[in-house]
């Protein structure tokens, strides 16, 4: 950790700009998805918080009792302007900023973070319950307090930006800290690789306390070399096309009971999902950052192959589980001399 450093929680919800112009106030996703429509309660605590005109970077969460909710996020996602009206009031998203890339007429993106965030609070001086500046330091100590304490806050870890850095969009410039932890899980199948060539992902599975194997994830990013070796190494466990008696599909082939993989979501509709199944006799240990609700939030690192675990042992009781905390814990935290 260096001294020119800024360290603010990494939170885990929708990376989200904000582009204000008066009365219009619009959200895009990184990837320019339009998402104005899907969090409508935003728009008024926005339009009276921000700057006129401005352009702001920050993040859409949804923050429960037990933390961000980030299944609640995805819920937003769904074409029924019914429904995205009813969750918008059950279950209300809030915005957390963390830059400011444009004011007035000035584009702020050539200068210094320090600076940038100097006119985010600066500019954000009309206090709102579902917008707020993220919390900031430069202690170092402060940061690991933040990285211990509040991740069952929802926090996926501590971002580290130099304060002269300028704005880079599209580039990987800042040092993320993220939680990282291994699991055993039973390898249930796998997807060929996009291009042909070899093993894409393995799919992971984990016991819950009535024996049923539920699908957690993937583990991927495999390189050229291993993916093709990974076909020799899974094929005594592969089973034909029906699948019969595997745990992810019942006796005539259709789904089983627990989570299972190849359901298309509101990601990816367009996407095959199919998967060659494997008796799961096999077990892998994976690296992991963070669990969302009963399955690995993002795909996991493979470590190696278990031979010495027994299938049956690699259940949720193995995984180390935060204590849930709120998210306003954090902001309380932060407001005892914390932030630059």
């Amino acid at each position: 950790m260096g001294a020119d450093l800024v360290y603010e929680p990494k939170w885990d919800g929708f990376r989200c700009l904000v582009f204000r112009d008066a009365d219009l106030v619009e959200l895009v996703s990184r990837n320019q998805r339009p998402l104005t429509r899907y969090f409508p309660e935003l728009l008024e605590p926005l339009a009276r918080s921000l700057p006129e005109r401005c352009v702001v970077d920050g993040e859409v969460v949804i923050a429960g009792p037990r933390g961000l909710d980030f299944d609640a996020l995805l819920q937003r996602i769904h074409p029924a302007g019914s429904r995205v009206t009813r969750l918008a009031g059950d279950t209300p998203a809030s915005y957390i900023a963390f830059d400011l890339l444009a004011l007035d007429d000035a584009d702020l993106r050539p200068l210094p973070f320090s600076r940038r965030r100097s006119l985010l609070e600066s500019s954000l001086t009309r206090p709102d319950p579902q917008v707020r500046i993220t919390p900031a330091t430069r202690d170092p100590e402060v940061a690991r307090e933040w990285f211990r304490r509040f991740e069952g806050a929802g926090l996926d870890g501590v971002m580290a930006k130099p304060e002269g850095l300028r704005y880079r969009e599209g580039e990987r410039v800042m040092t993320k800290v993220k939680h990282q932890r291994s699991a055993d899980c039973v390898v249930g199948g796998f997807r060929w690789h996009a291009a042909g060539a070899g093993v894409g992902s393995l799919l992971l599975g984990l016991y819950d306390g009535a024996g049923t194997l539920h699908h957690v994830g993937v583990t991927a990013s495999f390189t050229a070399q291993r993916r093709l070796e990974l076909v020799e190494e899974v094929g005594p466990q592969r089973l034909g096309d029906e699948a019969v008696g595997h745990p992810w599909r019942s006796v005539d082939g259709s789904a089983a009971v627990g989570r299972q993989p190849g359901t298309p979501s509101r990601w990816t509709v367009t996407r095959d999902l199919s998967f060659i199944p494997l008796r799961p006799e096999r077990v892998c240990e994976v690296a992991y950052d963070h669990l969302q609700g009963d399955r690995f939030r993002h795909a996991t690192t493979f470590l190696r192959w278990r031979p010495d675990r027994d299938p049956a042992s690699c259940t949720y009781g193995q995984l180390e589980v935060a204590v849930p905390a709120e998210v306003a814990d954090v902001f309380r935290a932060a407001s005892h001399g914390a932030n630059p």
